[in-house]
């Protein structure tokens, strides 16, 4: 029988399939004299990644391969890795052979050493970004860092990394709190956790991807801002209902646009207007959902029609919500029209995100 495994590395893939053979050779030669496993959690890639693994799995029975099905998102891929562990120390890198494999033994080093969360960090003397990060990543994550540390209270350098390593009871303490969407998860993992970590940065040289495509996106700056909102919240607000909000906002600029436009042909009545504004950012908000606040439950096809019907005989219900709520309060408790009008739309946003969860995009 092989040895108990002493690290375990997480490795999320979509779409990999040119990477990780690759990265298993660079784990054997890096981690030699050390027991060590990868665990590959795959997002069901369309181009065999998932197979590959499997193959790889039977010539070593250190390679492992979790296929998540109906499921996307870096981050919970990284907690459901994290957590089919059973090793006293996990790491997380990406697939993509940008992070510095012949880093892991001085990170277990420092973990041996009473550090909790080792970090590997492209910003503390001798790292750098230069050759993988084209200069408009660079840019964001030298914001997303500064507004980390300055809303957060993030001490470390590079709270944006994606390798890292940490003791197995840190992701156990923390789990319950982490969001599974969004790509950020070091930064979670430590707003998330209710106590300083005994911390170390070592820094490593970023490099350019060996094969295919990133997976980063301009949402993904949506989402680590709904992110740092629900850490500012205490995650009494969820990110998910956080990003829907914010998607909702959208929607009612799209809505008072349109309607202004519409007055101004002189064609619409004010209530013909206004039915083909609430529809037109009806879709706006769904599709827009769809893409960003339910990414890893995204809809395509035909699934897609029928989730935009679902939504929009929500959001019809959930107006009438709003305005119930809203009538009730203003002429009942003579409340102003401000107040009351703030009530039912947040009583509207709310049965439009419950609902929502649980019939359009419902989990598999």
């Amino acid at each position: 029988m092989p040895p108990t495994p002493r690290l375990s590395i997480i490795v999320p893939t979509f779409n990999e399939r040119a990477n990780v053979a690759e990265l298993i050779e660079r784990l054997r030669a890096a981690l030699a004299g050390v027991a060590w496993e990868v665990i590959y959690v795959d997002d069901d890639s369309p181009d065999g990644t998932t197979q590959l693994l499997r193959d790889l799995a039977q010539q070593d029975v250190r390679v492992r391969c979790l296929r998540r099905v109906g499921r996307r998102g870096l981050a919970g891929a990284c907690i459901e890795g994290l957590l089919a562990s059973s090793a006293p120390v996990v790491a997380v890198m990406d697939a993509d052979l940008q992070h510095d494999e012949t880093l892991l033994p001085a990170m277990l080093a420092e973990i041996d050493h009473g550090a909790e969360l080792v970090v590997g960090s492209r910003y503390v003397g001798g790292g750098a970004s230069g050759e993988g990060f084209s200069k408009a990543r660079q840019g964001m994550s030298s914001l997303a860092t500064v507004l980390s540390r300055r809303l957060l209270g993030v001490t470390i350098s590079d709270p944006m990394s994606g390798f890292f390593m940490l003791r197995r009871e840190v992701i156990e303490e923390a789990a319950p709190r982490l969001s599974e969407q969004g790509f950020k998860i070091l930064l979670d993992l430590i707003a998330s956790t209710p106590r300083p970590l005994r911390t170390v940065e070592l820094a490593y040289q970023f490099r350019e991807r060996h094969a295919g495509q990133s997976k980063l996106d301009s949402l993904v700056a949506v989402e680590f801002a709904g992110l740092l909102l629900a850490k500012l919240f205490g995650d009494w607000l969820s990110m998910r209902f956080i990003l829907f909000l914010l998607v909702g906002f959208s929607g009612l600029a799209i809505h008072l646009i349109l309607l202004q436009s519409l007055l101004k042909t002189g064609f619409f009545a004010f209530s013909s207007a206004q039915v083909a504004a609430t529809y037109v950012a009806m879709v706006w908000n769904f599709f827009v959902n769809n893409q960003l606040t339910y990414r890893d439950r995204r809809l395509a096809g035909w699934r897609a029609l029928r989730g935009l019907m679902i939504f929009c005989l929500v959001c019809s219900v959930g107006a009438i919500a709003n305005v119930g709520v809203a009538s009730w309060i203003f002429y009942d408790t003579r409340t102003s029209a401000w107040l009351a009008g703030t009530a039912g739309a947040l009583m509207g946003a709310v049965f439009n995100y419950a609902a929502s969860s649980v019939l359009t995009w419902r989990k598999v």
